[in-house]
């Protein structure tokens, strides 16, 4: 008797193995659902809805998308990670309610590290340092000069208080030794609007927003956030040329993360499918028609990505001894 039950249990755990480890597993079930912190027409969101259909395809199964916008992805961020960890929901997650968040929010409802398990990263959306076509300034090195000789008066507009802009424009204040003035907007279309204006001298700024910009001569990058220097904005330096110095690379990710617990076997099978999807030449040339480099990074990869951004501007946060308002 006791052997026939072994038997038993085995022969139903090598078929609950099979669903969830073959490509059939997807089929079971209802659609799988990727929440997007924004709300919809966003790089972000633009980037759910290509991967969803071409999922869809690829599972055989309805794949939608579901905008939970709202605290700055915070609101997102904790409807994931109380979601049941069975691989049908899965968040489309940036900077800044995983790796920000945490720095200036003391009570946040999840927490970044442990209540999520990294599936793939598919994109970067790098930042970059603009001026309009008319600024004095043709290099990284002019606009350090200026702001060396007259402390707090270079200003840099940003998106918006405590986002990835705001950030990579302190990181290289710091990590230059100078004083910039920030001055937050609320969002890109305010931000460049006060740029081509003259009413701030310098801006920091997604490629995709500045990139309408440069081609229409109205504004140049002086340099770029990157490893690689970015063909698309007439391939400017990168922040590592500019200034001579190290470590001001800033990966602007954007990546799937599951609830934790959720089982090996399935996010290994999200993970493969993701990121065949990402290495599609079709996927890398639509990433790029909007300012997105695909990154297509394993769940391991991926990972150390979230922990060194946490690092990076948690260092920047307490050293500008920012709060949230």
């Amino acid at each position: 008797m006791i052997g026939r039950r072994l038997f038993a249990v085995l022969i139903a755990a090598s078929l609950v193995s099979s669903l969830v480890s073959s490509p059939g597993w997807a089929q079971n079930g209802g659609p799988l659902r990727i929440v997007v912190p924004f709300a919809a027409g966003g790089a972000q969101d633009v980037i759910a809805r290509y991967l969803a259909a071409k999922l869809g395809e690829r599972l055989d199964r309805s794949v939608i998308v579901d905008n939970k916008a709202g605290g700055g992805g915070v609101i997102a961020s904790d409807a994931v990670a109380k979601s049941a960890p069975d691989g049908t929901t899965l968040l489309m997650a940036t900077g800044g309610a995983i790796s920000i968040a945490p720095h200036l929010q003391a009570k946040l409802p999840y927490d970044s590290r442990h209540d999520f398990a990294a599936v793939a990263m598919v994109a970067d959306t790098p930042m970059t340092l603009a001026v309009r076509s008319q600024s004095p300034y043709r290099s990284v090195a002019d606009l350090l000069a200026d702001a060396k000789a007259r402390p707090g008066q270079v200003s840099f507009a940003s998106t918006g208080p405590g986002t990835v802009s705001h950030f990579t424009g302190e990181l290289l204040a710091q990590a230059a030794g100078v004083k910039l003035l920030h001055v937050p907007y609320r969002g890109a279309g305010p931000a460049t609007t006060d740029l081509l204006s003259g009413e701030v001298a310098s801006m920091v700024t997604s490629v995709a927003s500045i990139d309408p910009l440069v081609q229409s001569g109205r504004a140049r990058v002086l340099a770029t956030f990157t490893t690689g220097r970015v063909t698309t904005l007439g391939s400017p330096p990168t922040i590592a040329e500019a200034t001579g110095i190290k470590g001001l690379e800033v990966p602007v990710w954007v990546g799937l993360l599951a609830p934790a617990r959720t089982p090996p076997a399935v996010l290994e099978k999200l993970a493969a499918d993701i990121l065949a999807i990402c290495r599609l030449p079709e996927t890398q040339e639509r990433f790029r028609s909007f300012g997105a480099e695909p990154s297509c990074r394993d769940p391991q990869a991926f990972d150390r990505v979230v922990a060194e951004d946490l690092d990076r501007w948690g260092k920047v946060i307490r050293q500008s001894n920012i709060k949230t308002e």
